[in-house]
Formats: structure tokens, C-alpha cells, sequence
């Protein structure tokens, strides 16, 4: 093996990056989920300025989350049915016209939380179906064997931007205002829509019906008949709704390790944890490619993930006697589980471009958009209860041992999924 080989083998694998329509789309993507992070800082801002209430900003979370789960279904049916280049430049001008819409709101000071939840609204709208399509096209574009890598460098960007777009957008809106950071989003999103205008027409392959309800629950019906798929979904589920204890850390970071009631450094170190792992991750993902067994990766990375989560548990347990030590070694368990989540899903994401034919990717990808998106909320509420009642260390660490013992289950009910080979 020469040394390019020995390098890819370690850090990520950027052949991907040597087909130009992939590359467009991926440098467009490394400029608009800046854009893209700064309005979801600025809206929840925005919203507080204007009504001085946490519960009026907790709206924009089913102001956000409903359009996902309706358009995301819906839109998965929308990609197996009309030609996906063409759904994607509809719904990227959508993204454009509604981030527009954002900065003018901003910029006439209508002072309309109303009005600015509905066209945030309209906005997830758009992205419910732009993403499950813009994942439906990779295998047109790239050859099976360079999906994962693939995968993770469009996972790394994603993270990148979610550490980077708040401290970002928390420091500008101070300086510019919140109508600057609309704008900024609405005039980086041009780029994506450039990079998509480049793509060739991609009409779906194989016969498909209306895009109506019917074809969403073909689309699930389809899923039930395959095992592999299910399973993967299953597995998720299983990590993220016991797993996912970020509704816990505004409490960990006051009570457990000091910081103030409003925020801090400890709550920022936090919640960049998981970001920075998969960041990490992506950096270092040249081996995913050479993956065969993936089933088993999947399985192993999500017991990485509980195993994470249970030591975060203990760390948190101990912190009263050591604070600064314990949020150290919190932010590496964080990191730890952040890199084993990005090796799960850009192998889930893998077999189901895979293991799918293309009449139903589009469908797929919105029911993996819902399950990504729905599971954390889920564990947000789940977590939550339980703190109340055990207190946030044992919350956190039985959730580590859940998704454990979940997945040893998994492993050990189905021996296919644990086998499974492209």
C-alpha cells in the first residue's frame, strides 16, 4: 500500500471530492451551513427579545419539528416521483425566498413573533424536502464503494457548522443585529442553489405512483419488507431516545459543575462536545470506506455510544468533589460518543442508499429525517422526567446502560443485521 493509501486509510477519504458534481454541492454546503447555523441562533433570539418568554421560545421547537415530520414524509414521496434536480432548485429557492422573508422582517422591525414563527415555519417546510432529496441523488453521482466517505464528509461540514454557527452568530448578534445574519444566510444559500442548477436531470429510476398518501405508505410498507432497513432505523432509535441527554446539560452545568443559571462556558463546553467528536471523527474517517461488515460497525459504534454515556453518567456523579476536573473529562466522553454517532450514521446512511432501490430513496430519507429528528426530541422529554426523578448523573448514565443493553439485544435477535454485508 502507498502512502496516499496508508493516509486515506486514516484520515477522511476525499476521493468523493474528484466528482465534480458532488464536489460543487459539497464546497456550496461548506459555505451555507454557516449561513444556515446563524438563523437558528438568531430566530430563538430574536423570539426572546421580543416576548421575554423561554416558553414562547420553546415553540419554534414544533413550530420547526411539525413541518419536518409532515414535509419530510411527504417530500420522500415528492423525490420518488419528479425529477430530483428540479425538486431541489423549487426547494432551495424556497430556502432562499423564506430566509428572505426572515431579513426583511428583521430589517422593517415588524416585531411579529407570530409572523416570524410562521415563516420559520415555512422554512422546514423547504428543508424537509430538500434534504431527504439531496441525499436520494449521492448514489447517481457516486459509485456504492464511496458512499461512506461520502456520508462523513457531508457529516463533518454539518458538525463543523454547528459548533462554529452559534459562537458566530452569538458574538454578530450583538454587532449587527439579527436582519445582517438573515441576510447573510439568505445570500449563502445562492451558492447551493448554483451547485444544483450544475446537476444533470435525474428522473427517478423505475415506476412510481402519485405522490400522494398512498405512496408514503408504500414507502413504509417497502420498509417493513426489509429487515436490514428497519433494523437500522431501530437502532437509532434505540441510541438516540436513551442516549441523548443534551435537555440535561443546562442543569449539569449550573448545579454539577457551577456555571450561571443563564448559560456559560461549562454549558458551551458542552453541548460543542458531541459536535467536536463527530468533527473529529470525519477528520479521521478514511478506514469507513474499507467496511464490509457494516451491520456489526453500526452495532459496535452505538455500544461505543452507550458505553459513552454511561462513564458520562459516573463523571457527572463525581463532579460535586472534583467540578473542573469532571467537565473535562464530561466534554471527552461527549467527543468520545460524538465520533462513535458519526460512524453509526454514515454507515446507516450508507446501507440505506445501498440496500434501497431508487424508486423509494426519496421515501427513506424522510423517514430517516423524522427518526433523526424526532428521537432526540423524544429523549428531550424522557430525560427530562427522569432527572426529576433520579436526579440528572443517574438519568444520564442508566440511559448509557439502556442503549447497551439495547443494542445487545439487537445483536443477539438479529443475527442478519449483525452479519450484513453490501
Amino acid at each position: 500500500m502507498g502512502r496516499g493509501g496508508a493516509l486515506r486509510r486514516v484520515f477522511a477519504d476525499t476521493r468523493p471530492l474528484h466528482q465534480p458534481d458532488f464536489r460543487r454541492l459539497w464546497l456550496a454546503n461548506v459555505v451555507t451551513v454557516i449561513g444556515a447555523q446563524l438563523t437558528v441562533v438568531a430566530v430563538p433570539a430574536q423570539i426572546y427579545q421580543l416576548t421575554g418568554s423561554s416558553g414562547m421560545v420553546g415553540l419554534t421547537g414544533v413550530f420547526g419539528l411539525v413541518p419536518l415530520v409532515v414535509f419530510g414524509l411527504w417530500g420522500g414521496a415528492l423525490a420518488d416521483h419528479f425529477d430530483r434536480r428540479r425538486l431541489l432548485e423549487i426547494t432551495t429557492t424556497g430556502l432562499i425566498v423564506t430566509s428572505g422573508l426572515l431579513w426583511a422582517q428583521a430589517a422593517a422591525g415588524a416585531d411579529n413573533v407570530w409572523l416570524l414563527l410562521a415563516t420559520f415555519s415555512a422554512q422546514q417546510a423547504f428543508f424537509a424536502v430538500n434534504q431527504p432529496t439531496r441525499v436520494a441523488i449521492l448514489p447517481r453521482i457516486l459509485p456504492a464503494e464511496l458512499l461512506p466517505a461520502a456520508n462523513a464528509l457531508n457529516m463533518t461540514v454539518m458538525s463543523a457548522g454547528a459548533i462554529a454557527g452559534p459562537l458566530v452568530g452569538g458574538a454578530l448578534i450583538p454587532v449587527l443585529g439579527y436582519a445582517w445574519l438573515y441576510l447573510i444566510d439568505t445570500l449563502t444559500l445562492t451558492v447551493t442553489l448554483y451547485a444544483v442548477w450544475r446537476l444533470p436531470r435525474m428522473p427517478v429510476l423505475g415506476r412510481t405512483g402519485a405522490p400522494g398518501l398512498s405512496s408514503v405508505i408504500d414507502g413504509f410498507r417497502y420498509l417493513a419488507w426489509h429487515k436490514i432497513l428497519l433494523l437500522s432505523f431501530l437502532v437509532d432509535l434505540i441510541a438516540m431516545v436513551f442516549g441523548m441527554s443534551r435537555a440535561l446539560f443546562p442543569e449539569v452545568a449550573h448545579t454539577v459543575f457551577g456555571g450561571p443559571a443563564e448559560g456559560g462556558w461549562e454549558l458551551a463546553l458542552l453541548y460543542a462536545g458531541m459536535p467536536a467528536g463527530t468533527v473529529l471523527g470525519g477528520i479521521l474517517s478514511g478506514w469507513l470506506s474499507g467496511v464490509r461488515r457494516q451491520g456489526a460497525a453500526v452495532l459496535a459504534a452505538i455500544a461505543g455510544w452507550g458505553i459513552s454515556m454511561a462513564l458520562l453518567g459516573l463523571a457527572v456523579g463525581w463532579a460535586p468533589g472534583a467540578a473542573r476536573t469532571m467537565l473535562v473529562v464530561s466534554v471527552v466522553l461527549l467527543m468520545a460518543g460524538g465520533l462513535a454517532d458519526m460512524v453509526s450514521a454514515a454507515i446507516r446512511q450508507t446501507i440505506l442508499l445501498t440496500a434501497s432501490d431508487d424508486d423509494v430513496r426519496g421515501r427513506l430519507q424522510g423517514v430517516f429525517i423524522v427518526v433523526v429528528a424526532g428521537g432526540p426530541r423524544v429523549a428531550d422529554v424522557l430525560h427530562g422526567w427522569a432527572s426529576e426523578a433520579v436526579g440528572p448523573a443517574a438519568a444520564i448514565g442508566g440511559g448509557g446502560v439502556l442503549v447497551v443493553l439495547g443494542i445487545v439485544t439487537v445483536a443477539l435477535a438479529a443475527p442478519s443485521f449483525r452479519r450484513y454485508r453490501p
